[in-house]
């Protein structure tokens, strides 16, 4: 069992819910009778990821791709591993990545140069959360619910050790 971690409500499941429904008209807007493909990038993404393509007012593919750079620590290894692969095409797709948080950057840029040599139409990025003082690499984020402090969060499918992704909300993890 993993100890328990004092955590800290940082965004509420209020908020959340705001912000997504702001995001889902915004993509409607912008892929209204287009051939998209919907990328959920697991497994933190997976809670944002359903709840947005529910208010996104367009038909689209789901397609879901595996990536780890953190493993069960608290911060980047720095290695990003691909842990499973989309199955369909996405040349001359439309192709919206779905991320639950970017901090250094190494996976988004990973991401997007792997998704590149798949000759898609377009690639919007989409995160809940970004953390802009960890940032190592320059990356493309065309969108992005909220802009965090450089501290380690849980919920909302953030996990540690794959705990608590079941929380309603984005809590920040108090240090001892």
């Amino acid at each position: 069992m993993i100890e328990s971690l004092r955590l800290k409500t940082l965004i509420s499941e209020a908020d959340i819910k705001k912000r997504i429904t702001e995001m889902g008209e915004s993509l409607t807007d912008r892929f209204k009778d287009q051939d998209v493909v919907a990328i959920c990038i697991l497994k933190g993404s997976f809670i944002f990821f359903s709840d947005l393509i529910r208010v996104i007012d367009t038909d689209l593919k789901c397609e879901f791709l595996g990536l780890s750079s953190y493993g069960d620590q608290m911060s980047t290894t720095g290695e990003v591993k691909l842990t499973m692969d989309i199955a369909h095409s996405l040349e001359n797709k439309h192709v919206l990545i779905v991320e639950d948080i970017v901090d250094s950057g190494l996976t988004m840029d990973y991401l997007q140069k792997l998704l590149a040599i798949r000759k898609p139409q377009s690639v919007t990025t989409v995160s809940l959360l970004q953390k802009p003082d960890a940032k190592k690499v320059d990356y493309q984020l065309d969108m992005v619910g909220f802009k965090i402090p450089n501290d380690f969060v849980v919920g909302y499918g953030l996990d540690y050790q794959n705990h608590y992704r079941h929380l309603p909300y984005i809590a920040q993890v108090e240090m001892n």
